[in-house]
């Protein structure tokens, strides 16, 4: 247990309040299952394979895997766990996981599509924020041309502003709906792109109070130099900056190009060093939290008790708006359930879609479950306690 925090994050009692002991099994057999290298990989391969084979595996995936880490395929579907996790004072971010097909047609349902998790969000206070990734809705081709500095066709001139169009009235409704809005990081080569336009919706949207958050993905060497810029922006622009640092999500692909281009690579070259830029970020956050709104979107126990510390330091109140804590369905449920039981506000990004689109999306988090050192494992032995604990519980 923290000292200053009185927090444990090994309290298995609360973190898995929720869950029933059939639940509790189910979830036992996922992670042991993903506790396996092979079994991800060669899993993951032959899901792929028959997904675009068009063989019905949607009734395998759909009560397991799928259940486990998404709200449903609609957001009518995702209804229970908005539910579920408003009773444990969770809020729920919708986030609609398709990968955009790269069509005017596609940017534009995907835009009306966030469109409806904002308007799920008005005035309800179980859906903190709302969030979109920019690649749904402008090609990242344009977006990789823009950052270089290329020349574009008139066509294209005309394409890119429609995706600066489509993001206006992402953030434009958020702000007439007061609901919050995260614009996601994606890869270094098209992320300066990414910025500007979150610095552009914030001079406009965020005057009285943060309505637009950029993400700082700070496994990136440069991202706490961006941060304090931003930060000077804002004071000079006289907005609120948004934030929500997170470690990152590309690393092995940022390195490969990096590689392969032979161009310095933007990740820490250790994993220490992502962690101290990211606790020295929390740090930077907080102490300009006069003019930061924060969202820590973290699965890193240590950088949770940093930042409770923080607050404390500084006076600020769990409950205080300005800052929040971020974990994924189906992850950290000993993080989100425990800050939320302290009083701490803590949302969980509820991905939903339909099970064949949002199947990258659940490779990916079955992927890094096994990559992330330990974050697999460390879920597997949280369960079997919790499991253990109900046990001796019963024959009391």
């Amino acid at each position: 247990m923290n000292p200053v925090t009185n927090v444990s994050f090994d309290d298995t009692a609360v973190a898995f309040s929720s869950k029933s002991d059939a639940e509790l099994y189910k979830m036992y057999l996922l992670f042991k299952s993903m506790n396996s290298n092979t079994f991800v990989k060669v899993g993951g391969g032959l899901l792929n394979a028959a997904i675009k084979l068009h063989l019905p595996v949607k009734f395998i995936i759909k009560p397991t895997i799928f259940n486990h880490f998404c709200g449903g395929e609609t957001i009518q579907e995702s209804e229970r766990a908005i539910r579920e996790l408003a009773k444990y004072n969770i809020g729920t971010i919708l986030d609609y996981s398709v990968e955009g097909e790269g069509s005017d047609k596609s940017f534009d349902a995907t835009r009306d599509e966030i469109l409806r998790t904002v308007e799920k969000a008005r005035g309800n206070k179980d859906i903190p924020f709302s969030v979109f990734k920019v690649t749904g809705l402008v090609s990242t081709a344009l977006l990789e041309k823009v950052q270089a500095g290329e020349k574009m066709t008139a066509d294209e001139q005309a394409a890119y502003a429609r995706g600066l169009q489509r993001v206006k009235d992402i953030c434009q409704r958020c702000y007439e709906a007061d609901v919050r809005v995260f614009v996601d990081a994606e890869e270094s080569w098209f992320q300066d792109t990414i910025d500007n336009m979150a610095y552009d919706m914030m001079a406009l949207y965020n005057k009285e109070k943060a309505i637009v958050y950029n993400t700082y993905q700070l496994y990136r060497h440069d991202r706490l130099d961006a941060l304090v810029r931003d930060y000077e922006n804002a004071v000079a622009k006289n907005y609120i900056l948004g934030a929500k640092p997170v470690r990152g999500a590309y690393m092995e692909k940022e390195r490969r190009r990096a590689e392969e281009q032979g161009y310095p690579s933007p990740i820490n070259p250790t994993k220490a060093a992502s962690d101290k830029l990211y606790n020295d970020g929390l740090r930077f956050c907080i102490e300009h939290i006069d003019r930061i709104s924060l969202c820590a979107g973290t699965h890193n126990e240590a950088s949770c008790y940093l930042l409770m510390e923080l607050m404390e330091e500084k006076g600020i109140a769990p409950g205080d708006e300005r800052v929040f804590f971020a974990q994924l369905f189906g992850m950290s449920d000993n993080l989100s359930y425990n800050l939320a039981n302290a009083g701490y506000n803590v949302a969980k990004y509820v991905p939903y879609g339909p099970v064949e689109a949002v199947m990258p999306y659940l490779l990916r988090r079955a992927n890094e479950n096994t990559a992330i050192a330990g974050q697999s494992s460390r879920e597997f032995s949280l369960i079997s306690k919790e499991m253990t604990r109900r046990k001796k519980e019963k024959k009391r």
